[in-house]
């Protein structure tokens, strides 16, 4: 039973309240959820980091003059960093809530360098994060997406160096990539972009806590000439309280570009670094305790694990009937995809039922749909049942084998203009994805493959467009998805889908 917020309630009705919420999320310890969050495994560790988030969690961020200990604390992560990133004695930086945050600073500071641009660009492979093309979307930059390279999955430098314009700002690397795992040629693109004269940012927000304890990773830090900004999350691989992400500039002009101050009203001069004003300084003091308390040699160790757990899956990966490996992963994200007999979003359903979490990734362009897990130190020790879970789900699958989408109701979703729907349509989309239920709230099915599988065959501006419907209805007040429920599917989808459509 929930608190009445009219009258003040007892603290153990509200911890018993918040228990209640907390047991329908995902575990966040154990090794289990492959995506989402990250578990070093080390109690004492996540012990201090929760001390530090509670003790510094009303102060604010906003003024480091009037509380100190955050300066100072961001500014040792940020030295720290740059130790391990090759960075020079010049090397400044800023501590953000997250990767995106670090991407839309590292894009807003690239165009706000470079005031002569009427209608800056920025150049990325095609699977850089999205938050690049978030940052694009936010800041009125062009973002050029070039395919990559179909069997390494890597960026292509050549088909990058040939969309630079006089309008390009900046190149962008990963370091290593999110959906497949592998690290982009950065030396020769960090070239192209010295040799235009242009910034070259990293993208290491889930690499640059590892990569940098592993052996024979190709050149991705400051040490390559022409890289001038580097994203390192710490709530990834630095397995710290969620959320801290550090972004790093190779000398203090190239971070101008996303400081922000105003005088322009009668209260304080509102001074920014970042895209926040008011901030907690408790995610910040929790990353450095937990940075402290593990250490450089604990994270040498940490992501060692982590690596080799990522390898002895690849490998064994190779014996499951049904499954494979996508390309050889760098570090400690793996992508998998199926043959013909089945489909990566049954194996998701069915992992799910067997207590692991893997994220089922969409395909896109000539790239295929695809399984993506990211092995953190907790599930080392996991490895043979998460092979064995993997095996028992690819076997599943295949005797289940493919989901159908109708081939009629994938043309009609092609057809249709996501930006000419009202919320009626949406509703009726829902409904058809499996997603609808009572009232107009969400209803998340307990298998998830046949709606993944109509989401896989939509074109990228309606699966956008009916996510952003989903994520509207959950967040309306008294709103929030019901799960598990498996919805009664409608007897006539195509003729829903037009009808919901107006066509």
């Amino acid at each position: 039973m929930m608190p009445d917020p009219t009258h003040p309630t007892p603290a153990d009705d509200i911890r018993a309240a918040l228990d209640s919420l907390r047991a329908q999320d995902l575990p966040t310890h154990g090794g289990r959820t492959l995506s989402y969050v990250y578990d070093s495994g080390l109690a004492e560790a996540d012990a201090i980091g929760r001390e530090a988030l509670a003790a510094f969690a009303s102060t604010n961020g906003l003024d480091p003059t009037a509380f100190p200990s955050l300066a100072r604390l961001e500014s040792e992560l940020v030295a720290l960093a740059a130790g391990l990133l090759h960075g020079p004695p010049s090397t400044v930086g800023v501590a953000t809530s997250g990767g995106t945050e670090s991407l839309v600073l590292a894009v807003l500071a690239a165009r706000n360098g470079s005031p002569h641009v009427e209608r800056p660009q920025v150049v990325a492979p095609s699977t850089v994060h999205a938050a690049v093309h978030k940052a694009g979307h936010l800041l009125g930059v062009d973002v050029v997406s070039v395919p990559v390279d179909p069997v390494t999955f890597r960026a292509d430098p050549a088909a990058m160096a040939a969309a630079v314009t006089d309008d390009t700002v900046l190149l962008v690397a990963s370091a290593t990539s999110y959906a497949h795992g592998v690290v982009d040629p950065v030396a020769e693109i960090a070239a192209i972009a010295r040799e235009r004269g242009v910034r070259c940012h990293v993208d290491a927000c889930i690499g640059g806590w590892v990569l940098p304890f592993l052996d024979d990773v190709p050149p991705w830090t400051f040490a390559v000439e022409g890289v001038t900004s580097i994203s390192v999350d710490l709530h990834k691989y630095a397995y710290t309280p969620k959320g801290v992400s550090l972004l790093l500039h190779r000398d203090p002009a190239l971070r101008r570009g996303h400081f922000f101050a105003s005088a322009a009203w009668p209260g304080y001069t509102m001074l920014n670094t970042t895209l926040q004003s008011t901030k907690s300084g408790g995610p910040l003091a929790a990353a450095w305790a937990v940075v402290h308390a593990i250490g450089l040699d604990g994270y040498a160790e940490l992501a060692k694990r982590a690596r080799q757990a990522c390898l002895e899956v690849a490998c064994a990966v190779g014996d499951i009937d049904g499954l494979d490996v996508v390309v050889a992963p760098d570090s400690t994200l793996l992508a998998l995809t199926t043959d013909e007999r089945c489909d990566v979003f049954t194996i998701a359903d069915e992992m799910g039922s067997r207590g692991w979490l893997v994220q089922p990734q969409m395909s896109f362009g000539d790239l295929p749909a695809s399984l993506h897990l990211s092995l953190c130190a907790a599930t080392a020790d996991r490895v043979e049942e998460l092979v064995t879970a993997l095996t028992g789900a690819t076997a599943e699958a295949v005797r289940r084998g493919r989901v159908q989408v109708d081939p009629q109701l994938a043309a009609a979703a092609a057809s249709l203009d996501p930006a000419g729907l009202d919320d009626a349509a949406f509703d009726g989309l829902l409904t058809i994805a499996g997603l609808a239920g009572d009232g107009g709230a969400v209803q998340v099915p307990e298998r998830m493959a046949e709606v993944n599988a109509l989401l896989d065959v939509a074109p990228p501006p309606l699966r956008e467009a009916l996510l952003a419907a989903v994520l509207d209805r959950i967040t309306r007040a008294g709103a929030g998805p019901r799960m598990p429920v498996v919805p009664d599917r409608p007897a006539d989808p195509l003729t829903q889908l037009v009808r919901s459509s107006n066509l």
